[in-house]
């Protein structure tokens, strides 16, 4: 042990000074400054807007020394007079009058926050996007649209009319909530939510050999003169594997000119082949004209099942789920068959 130098001081260094308990320690960063409260910053928003203590303290339902005192606190946060008191008035200073725009701001920013958060409790309220397919769109849309006014009036419906590829990738990438569509789609991370089968009927000329037939074979597919719709409808594909399932050869003519049921159906009027539409089409496209004629397959009829789908985990999935049990409901005034399982 070393030896202790009489007369000296042993809390001391050889040098005279005191040791630094500090040393050699890392340095301590000074503590972040507090943060205003939200009851400070509504304290001082309705000074600045009354230039009155009682008439402020009353506009808020707090005390006037628990006004005061919150507005002391603001400026001790802040470090920053807010204020000029005198004994007849109150004036913002300078950085008082910038600052409360900014209190403002975040005040009304909680606000709409507080509201949305609110809204997402209560179930259908807020916005809804709904994707959907334009061989669908047309024909349940309305339907839909007298089911969100009715019973949802408060669910702000957004609508975008798209092909199932990209409906798909908006789901996914969070920019739509909920698809209406033709499944099955074999997409990982999708729900459907089956609502209904429907059949395929055959439209034709009037003057058709097949026209006003109610037992049209399936085979019968193989030969036609068949108009489909372009590339990347769904319906198209669904069209073609029909076809293939009675037999239709690939060398068999199909002519593709078409961007919707519409214009197929007038191609057809205008004697250029028949072409497939779903029961749910038919009063829509075939009502107008008196030259089309309309043929029903023999049983079992081809079809497609139309759900909603959406992302599998969704926070909104009980919500969804609802909507599908009150839609079948809807539908069923419709040339379909319900399927009520949620499973499918």
């Amino acid at each position: 042990m070393s030896p202790i130098t009489p007369g000296a001081d042993p809390g001391k260094s050889p040098a005279g000074r005191s040791p630094d308990p500090a040393a050699g320690a890392a340095k301590v960063s000074p503590p972040r400054p507090r943060q205003p409260s939200l009851a400070q910053l509504r304290a001082f928003v309705a000074v600045a807007e009354h230039l009155h203590f009682r008439d402020a303290a009353t506009a808020i339902g707090m005390s006037q020394p628990a006004l005061s005192g919150a507005v002391s606190a603001l400026e001790e946060v802040l470090d920053v007079q807010l204020l000029e008191r005198t004994t007849r008035k109150v004036l913002l200073s300078a950085a008082g009058e910038r600052l409360a725009a900014r209190a403002r701001t975040v005040l009304d920013a909680v606000g709409a926050l507080l509201e949305e958060a609110d809204a997402a409790r209560a179930p259908f309220t807020g916005v809804l996007r709904l994707g959907v397919i334009p061989t669908v769109a047309p024909y349940l849309l309305p339907t839909v649209l007298r089911l969100v006014h009715g019973k949802y009036p408060d669910l702000d419906l957004q609508v975008h009319e798209e092909q199932t590829f990209s409906l798909l990738d908006g789901l996914s990438q969070g920019r739509l909530d909920l698809l209406l569509l033709a499944v099955p789609l074999g997409a990982p991370g999708v729900t459907e939510l089956p609502l209904f089968d429907e059949d395929f009927v055959l439209v034709t000329p009037s003057d058709h050999w097949l026209a006003g037939r109610g037992d049209i074979p399936r085979e019968a597919l193989r030969e036609l003169d068949l108009l489909l719709l372009d590339e990347g409808h769904c319906l198209r594909d669904q069209a073609l594997d029909i076809c293939r399932e009675a037999g239709r050869t690939t060398g068999a003519p199909v002519t593709t000119s078409a961007a919707g049921l519409s214009t197929l159906v007038q191609l057809v009027g205008g004697g250029m082949g028949v072409t497939l539409l779903p029961r749910t089409a038919l009063r829509v496209e075939t009502g107008r004209s008196e030259q089309l004629a309309t043929g029903y397959f023999a049983d079992p009829a081809p079809a497609r099942r139309v759900a909603l789908a959406m992302r599998s985990g969704a926070a909104r999935q009980g919500e969804f789920e609802q909507f599908a049990d009150a839609l079948r409901a809807e539908l069923r005034s419709l040339p379909v068959r319900i399927v009520s399982d949620r499973t499918g």
